[in-house]
């Protein structure tokens, strides 16, 4: 595809509308142990053997502590109207208790005021996964004083950047933290057991309502939310069995985290299935859990198609996967964007996550990734219908401006706007960057015929 000829989507969007692009600090920030950084669960799962596909780590990363103002130019340069950045907890508070590292807070002062110099707002995330590895070995999430050093911590940095940053989330995409951190095991910290899977995931939306109890007492200026990986759940075929195993499936990745958040209840139906690996839940936990949201983060990538008994497999079905072996399905996004409408009271939503990894080569100094052009190209749109049928979506952002550390894919998967040289580093604007870039061109163009319409 020719970068020079855009496939602009065919929706309009909201003047106020939020475009942006987003990373996290593990996956490209590096600098591992600079200037009194702690250790972080992915620190130590990385040195694990087999854990990581290609055997890396992300010691450098992407090095963008050291190259954080020309990166600050790149996302300049992309256009957008906000970037989305996790912080390191460990870089900012070692040990997860205690002091906090003046070096690591101010590297954030530096990105936060650097962004703002540019136009750009900050969208700040204090957990991005990388939890301090002292906290771990006193528990971790599974253990409930991990909610309580949590809430110091998102104080602290509420208290720090909350007067500069557009909004703070919690967390990004507990189930996540919970299911392949606790129960499968292959993210970090790698431990196997649903019964702490559950209570991890618990622990994790309680922390979440007490910070933003706790912020707002504070008189935090930024909005405030969490953000969810969410897919639709299809059932392989039309058999009550893979109904059921759907439902179930939607029950734990969907259900469980919205109806807490949103309802002050767990599903009732998941709850009976867990049987004695149900979390232990403390009076006034639901109330604390269901603390109103300034907004709803949704990551979305492809859909999950459930069998009963797990014979599905996409790569046998014929349509486009990206090279994370995942359909690509951007009707998907409209229906779970109109299903969150219809099922729950909704705060302002904002697709936080959303691109593709692609086997892109830079050859000749460019990257052609028209798949990925495509790819993003036909989820806008999906957004755009979801929009028009009355879904209260204010932002979108791209997955990742940068290629980085795909966790427990390492440096294998790459899903940047921009490509990144491992060896030395550099970076390159792929022909999807500059599809971008016109594209948000043209919001821009939009944006002030509406300004002049309404003069």
């Amino acid at each position: 595809m020719n970068a020079s000829l855009p496939l602009h989507p065919r929706s309009h969007f909201p003047p106020d509308f939020v475009w942006g692009v987003a990373t996290s600090a593990f996956q490209i920030e590096g600098a591992a142990t600079w200037q009194g950084k702690g250790e972080s669960i992915w620190d130590r799962f990385c040195r694990q053997p087999g854990a990581i596909a290609d055997g890396s780590h992300g010691d450098v990363a992407c090095d963008h502590l050291n190259r954080l103002d020309s990166d600050l130019d790149l996302i300049e340069r992309l256009g957008v109207d906000a970037y989305r950045f996790s912080i390191s907890w460990p870089r900012v508070q070692p040990d997860g208790r205690g002091a906090f590292n003046p070096q690591g807070m101010a590297f954030y002062e530096r990105l936060v005021d650097g962004l703002l110099q540019r136009g750009i707002r900050p969208y700040l995330t204090l957990n991005h996964w990388d939890l301090p590895q002292s906290l771990q070995d006193s528990g971790g999430w599974a253990h409930r004083d991990t909610c309580y050093r949590f809430v110091q911590y998102a104080r602290h940095m509420a208290q720090a950047l909350g007067d500069r940053v557009a909004a703070i989330t919690t967390h990004n995409e507990p189930w996540v933290m919970a299911v392949l951190g606790h129960e499968s095991g292959v993210f970090a910290p790698g431990v196997r057991n649903r019964g702490t899977a559950m209570q991890v995931a618990h622990h994790l939306l309680v922390s979440h309502g007490l910070a933003l109890q706790e912020l707002r007492a504070d008189g935090c200026k930024s909005r405030l939310g969490i953000v969810l990986n969410l897919s639709p759940i299809v059932p392989a075929t039309a058999s009550e069995a893979d109904a059921a195993a759907a439902r179930l499936e939607d029950g734990r990745s969907v259900r469980w985290y919205l109806d807490p958040l949103l309802r002050g209840e767990y599903p009732e139906d998941v709850w009976h299935h867990l049987g004695t690996d149900a979390p232990c839940v403390e009076h006034g936990d639901m109330e604390l859990i269901a603390t109103p949201m300034d907004f709803l983060g949704v990551n979305y990538y492809t859909r999950s198609v459930v069998s009963a008994n797990g014979s599905w497999n996409a790569k046998e079905h014929g349509g486009p996967l990206t090279d994370m072996g995942w359909e690509i399905v951007p009707q998907g996004l409209t229906q779970l964007l109109r299903r969150l409408q219809r099922d729950w009271s909704l705060p302002p939503l904002y697709v936080m996550e959303n691109g593709a990894a692609f086997r892109d080569s830079l050859q000749d100094g460019r990257v052609h990734d028209g798949n990925r052009v495509e790819y993003l190209s036909s989820h806008i749109d999906a957004v755009g219908r979801a929009i028009a049928q009355g879904v209260p979506v204010a932002g979108y952002m791209v997955w990742s401006l940068l290629d980085n550390f795909e966790w427990a894919s390492g440096y294998a998967k790459r899903f940047g706007l921009v490509h990144v040289d491992y060896d030395s580093l550099a970076r390159t604007p792929k022909d999807s960057f500059h599809w971008y870039r016109g594209f948000l061109d043209g919001q821009k163009a939009q944006r002030k015929l509406h300004v002049g319409a309404m003069a």
